[in-house]
């Protein structure tokens, strides 16, 4: 048996090892990340600068979120399509009508209109705001989520890391670092973290008994195959138990909440989303992505542009207000981000299409001085004309703002040298 474990490659240990759970506890609640058996990276000593942030929650806008139609608006030019700029709260500044709400608050918001990449295609470009790299067929990069839990731990010892609310399927996770800082997957925020309780037919003192006995394999089988994989393993699960019995498992059950604050956030995705997000900042988790697709326009773009805007719009400005009613706002980074822009010229189907030279990001909560315009696109949205802004620097600048130490060089698995965001430089300017 040793002769066929150790010939096995990372799927194949990982599916033995997903079985033996499964079969012992009936439970699952596994890594995100293809790459579970990953080796941690080596540890660096942290950047001297004192901390802003303790939290993040991080909304991806999925399918490329029109910069002009939101945070970047042009009007009086045939580029700006339907949308009209409406005044904001900071004199001098505005938005797209589709966000009023964020408008009102503009003084506390760093709005950055000159991101700008090479890559054109989702998944790729997906990748890359995530973790700083271009994706190969070689290793898996970290995303920002796995990064601060690596380096800062856990605040809440039963709780996961990370997050990651909507989405999860193709995101890198944990990349190569160690499976115990895997961000865990909640598809729905109104069903929340699944495959939490054993199965009927498993009481609890049939699961603690399990628990031994599979204790007892786990420490002959460490004995004979032990190696960093295994050991990252059977770290995570049993994280996994120790959540399922934790009293701060019902954080991820926004059923707890009154009707009034879900309908205050708005009863779809993204709203309910930034809801269990703010639950689980309350509990200690470090980072928490949001997933808000439907946005690749490339057909009749403002049929719905208007309404899943106005629903970011509300989620948006309402995690804001109730994160500060909690004196929660001053220890929590909120990011916006997407893949890449839309282009300027509509198109003969009246939407947008994919255009990685020109889009827009936005920040606000722990650090981030508000009312600021940063970088600035042409007249038509088309090119950066100032202070160009890449993903590996925005990720930097989250990196910054969490006090992690983005100088230092890290070496994964396969001995090559990387840092938390590649080469980006942080906008300092952002903070305060």
């Amino acid at each position: 048996m040793k002769h066929s474990l150790s010939a096995m490659n990372d799927v194949s240990r990982r599916r033995f090892l997903e079985s033996m759970a499964k079969t012992a506890f009936g439970v699952s609640i596994l890594p995100v990340a293809e790459s579970l058996f990953g080796t941690a990276a080596q540890a660096a000593s942290p950047l001297a600068q004192s901390k802003k942030a303790e939290h993040v929650i991080y909304l991806f806008m999925n399918g490329a979120m029109s910069h002009i139609d939101t945070f970047d608006p042009k009007p009086g030019e045939e580029s700006g399509g339907e949308t009209k700029a409406i005044q904001t709260s900071v004199p001098g500044i505005k938005i797209g009508e589709h966000l009023p709400m964020l408008a009102s608050k503009m003084d506390q918001l760093a709005v950055i209109r000159s991101m700008t990449t090479e890559t054109g295609a989702h998944e790729q470009g997906q990748y890359l705001m995530r973790t700083s790299y271009k994706m190969i067929g070689t290793i898996r990069h970290p995303f920002m989520g796995s990064w601060l839990t690596h380096f800062e731990g856990k605040k809440n010892k039963d709780l996961p890391g990370s997050v990651i609310i909507g989405g999860g399927s193709r995101h890198p996770g944990q990349g190569y670092l160690s499976a115990t800082v895997a961000p865990a997957p909640v598809g729905n925020p109104a069903t929340g973290l699944q495959n939490t309780k054993p199965p009927k037919y498993l009481d609890e003192k049939t699961f603690d008994k399990r628990r031994r006995l599979i204790s007892q394999f786990e420490s002959g089988f460490m004995k004979k195959y032990s190696n960093t994989d295994v050991k990252a393993y059977s770290e995570y699960y049993s994280e996994a138990v120790r959540l399922l019995k934790s009293p701060d498992l019902e954080a991820f059950d926004i059923s707890k909440e009154d009707a009034s604050m879900k309908e205050r956030y708005g009863n779809n995705r993204v709203g309910q989303g930034c809801l269990l997000a703010r639950r689980l900042v309350e509990k200690g988790v470090r980072f928490i992505e949001i997933e808000h697709g439907g946005w690749d326009n490339h057909n009749d773009i403002y049929d719905s542009f208007s309404s899943r805007a106005g629903q970011l719009d509300t989620a948006i400005a309402t995690l804001m207000d109730d994160l500060k009613e909690r004196g929660l706002l001053s220890k929590t980074m909120i990011v916006l981000g997407t893949e890449f822009g839309r282009t300027p010229k509509i198109n003969q189907n009246a939407g947008r299409d994919h255009h990685p030279g020109a889009f827009s990001a936005m920040l606000t909560g722990a650090g981030i001085k508000g009312g600021q315009i940063i970088g600035k696109t042409d007249k038509i949205g088309k090119s950066v004309e100032e202070e160009h802004c890449y993903p590996y620097d925005l990720n930097a600048t989250i990196g910054y703002g969490c006090g992690l130490p983005i100088e230092e060089t890290i070496q994964a698995s396969n001995g090559r040298p990387f840092k938390i965001a590649h080469d980006g430089a942080p906008l300092k300017k952002l903070f305060g």
